[in-house]
């Protein structure tokens, strides 16, 4: 783990943020325009080649060096039965990621992209937030600043995700704490619970927000008092990477949770964020329109692991290629429109 920190130096953070580099999107918008297609013939794919421009800052776009960060954690609320699976199973999937033998780690293969994976303590699950705050500031703070070091010189893109079994528990608690609504708004089966099961983690989830009523009016004490290590980390990364200009893509339920987090703590802060599709948890579509951002695609995904962040990786490297690639007319000897 990072040195220690405290929420006042993260909120120090939040105040100094750099802002998008409009002259390198004008020029990703001035090629586009030159290019052998009708004007926004490619949709979103033209605006993430901008996107990519503004945050990099720089054009032409590149992703020479794209990282996909998954965080492990363990959570306490796991021993209230929330999870289909036990709680060795994060531990088991880090040994597996390692091996290469999870989807993670064939979607990086596919797409060129390094992953590394972060262990949050995972022999000291955080408490249970049914009981009593999920963490203490220093811990939580100190989750957040250890997030901060996936974001390294050289790197530009970040895929964020996580493993932690029992995190969409705490991922609906966060949502609810932040969002009001029930906990049934934002409670799922997550790994697979049904029925009794699926009640007793909507009731986990009511009861906990509940407790830590008084936390909700800021969004650093929800996260201490409801999240897990791991979506304090994901947090942390994703205010590193805007501290870097390094543009970010958000996978499913948990890390968008963790971003809503920022969402609520400073207005604008995810503006170098990308989600990368809605999950098949019923509390991320719901979530999306609270943090307004658009998926880039819904396939019924609900892995985790950054898997569909890295599946979005194909899309943007399929931006750059006809951005940086594409002849203009005057190139090809193509007539303009009139």
């Amino acid at each position: 783990m990072a040195a220690k920190a405290s929420f006042d130096e993260m909120r120090a953070l939040f105040s100094r943020l750099p802002d998008p580099d409009e002259a390198a999107a004008a020029a990703a918008a001035e090629r586009e325009g030159q290019l052998t297609k009708p004007p926004g013939a490619l949709g979103r794919l033209e605006e993430l080649s901008a996107w990519l421009c503004r945050w990099q800052g720089r054009h032409p776009p590149r992703l020479d060096r794209p990282r996909v960060a998954v965080f492990a954690g363990n959570h306490g609320v796991a021993a209230r039965g929330v999870s289909a699976f036990p709680a060795e199973v994060t531990a088991q999937m880090v040994g597996n990621f390692r091996n290469g033998g999870a989807a993670i780690n064939q979607l990086c293969k596919a797409f060129d992209a390094e992953l590394r994976v972060y262990e949050m303590a995972l022999d000291q699950p955080t408490a249970d937030f049914s009981a009593g705050p999920a963490m203490s500031e220093d811990d939580c703070a100190t989750a957040m600043a250890y997030g901060m070091t996936a974001v390294e010189d050289g790197i530009d893109l970040l895929c964020v995700g996580e493993m932690g079994i029992a995190n969409t528990t705490s991922a609906a608690a966060i949502c609810h704490a932040l969002f009001g609504g029930t906990a049934a708004d934002w409670t799922g089966p997550g790994t697979g619970v049904q029925g009794a099961a699926l009640a007793n983690k909507t009731r986990v989830v009511g009861e906990a927000v509940a407790l830590h009523r008084a936390a909700a009016g800021d969004a650093l004490e929800v996260l201490r008092c409801l999240g897990g290590r791991e979506i304090a980390a994901m947090a942390g990364a994703i205010v590193a990477a805007r501290m870097a200009r390094v543009p970010v893509l958000i996978d499913g339920f948990v890390s968008s949770a963790a971003a809503a987090v920022l969402h609520k703590a400073r207005p604008g802060l995810l503006d170098h964020c990308v989600v990368a599709h809605v999950s098949a948890e019923p509390g991320h579509r719901r979530l999306l329109q609270e943090i307004a951002k658009a998926p880039l695609f819904d396939l019924g995904m609900r892995l985790g692991e950054a898997s569909g962040a890295a599946l979005a990786l194909g899309l943007l490297r399929g931006a750059v290629a006809c951005h940086t690639g594409m002849a203009t007319f005057a190139e090809a000897a193509v007539s303009n429109k009139g």
